[in-house]
């Protein structure tokens, strides 16, 4: 079985667990893969990144609702009923 690592900067576990605010530095706002023997076992993501990538799902999630519902019957409403 193949293993996809998506980033360029792996650590072991080990080197991890020993000073993770040490390679969270030296990655330099790059996503770390960290390894547990030689299979990813996580990646440490940095905060924008995460956030950009929660923002898409969000979107996505929104685009499915938008897709599901672009083919029913629209309602007319009044704003000032509202």
């Amino acid at each position: 079985m193949t293993m996809r690592v998506v980033t360029n900067i792996l650590v072991s576990l080990a080197e991890f667990k020993a000073n993770p605010m040490n390679v969270i530095e030296k990655s330099k706002g790059e996503t770390v893969a960290v390894l547990n023997g030689n299979k990813t076992a996580f990646y440490c993501v940095p905060v924008d990144e995460f956030e950009r990538m929660i923002d898409k799902l969000e979107d996505l999630e929104l685009l499915t609702v938008a897709k599901e519902r672009e083919f029913e019957e629209s309602i007319s409403v009044n704003i000032d009923d509202l």
